[in-house]
């Protein structure tokens, strides 16, 4: 019998979806013949007893989550997500440099410096990409600090306020869909395709409107009714990040597939594992039956 450490804090609690999916993770562990053991940030010296650790907080490399993955890895357990995954997904100029010179479709993205934040370049940016563009500014999760913007003194207000956190800015092509896909991969292989509905209020997944947080609407969907150049995208994303778990977000349109981003510690409550019942066999086989 293996025993495998579930990495969560309270956040991770919050919702009575998050706490199903967590209980249906240590139930199939179990039934495999495994023993589980949730861990808590002030359990974090136990994760040298566990064989296996699968983090199920949010993941950042200033949070604790990264000292659990760091000392799993320093004792030799396999871990989802592993420290090289966390540092590169939580750095999107990282993560996009990787997409590139892997030749993964993704929008037309530009770096931009501190140096370079001047109207008369950010005019040459709206000429070479086109009017709307999106600014991401580089450490954002969840949809937080992307903003899309109109005109070259949109651009420069959002881009003061995100250049204090950085001294890069991504900006990117705003590729129009009624729908974003998200596959997730696992040790490069195939593990869940979903559709993401964009609520008409927002361009993101999740937004705050009017002072009220909004979330896209998941539809798990079956593999074999995804479209194939979807799937091969996601797959060879997520190859470019490494053999870990990775949801990949994409677009579709005009008959082109796009990579938007690659997270590392994605959901699996929503509606991703529906169709999927073996998600958490899965990766329970990855970290213990190797």
């Amino acid at each position: 019998m293996s025993r495998l450490g579930i990495f969560v804090d309270r956040k991770t609690l919050s919702s009575a979806e998050q706490l199903h999916a967590l209980i249906r993770c240590r139930d199939v562990a179990e039934e495999m013949g495994h023993s589980t053991e949730f861990l808590f940030p002030v359990d974090i010296r136990k994760i040298p007893m566990m064989d296996a650790l699968f983090i199920r907080a949010r993941t950042d490399p200033l949070n604790v989550t990264y000292v659990a993955s760091r000392m799993a890895e320093a004792n030799g357990i396999p871990v989802i997500d592993d420290p090289a995954s966390i540092r590169i997904c939580s750095d999107k100029i990282n993560m996009y440099s990787r997409l590139m010179q892997s030749g993964v479709p993704i929008p037309r993205t530009l770096f931009l410096s501190r140096s370079n934040l001047t109207l008369p370049r950010i005019r040459e940016i709206f000429e070479e990409i086109g009017s709307p563009i999106i600014l991401k500014e580089p450490s954002t999760s969840f949809s937080l600090r992307v903003e899309k913007v109109q005109d070259p003194d949109e651009f420069l207000q959002v881009a003061k306020r995100f250049i204090r956190m950085s001294d890069w800015i991504v900006v990117q092509q705003f590729i129009e869909s009624r729908f974003d896909w998200r596959v997730g991969v696992l040790n490069g292989e195939l593990l869940y395709v979903c559709k993401y509905t964009i609520p008409d209020t927002t361009f993101k997944i999740q937004d705050l409107v009017d002072g009220h947080l909004v979330y896209c609407r998941v539809e798990s969907i079956p593999a074999e009714q995804a479209p194939g150049p979807v799937t091969a995208a996601g797959i060879a994303a997520a190859s470019a990040i490494g053999n870990g778990l990775y949801g990949v977000d994409l677009k579709s349109s005009n008959g082109d597939c796009t990579v938007i981003e690659v997270n590392d510690n994605p959901s699996l409550e929503g509606g991703e594992d529906d169709l999927y019942p073996d998600v958490y066999r899965a990766i329970i086989s990855h970290l213990l039956e190797k």
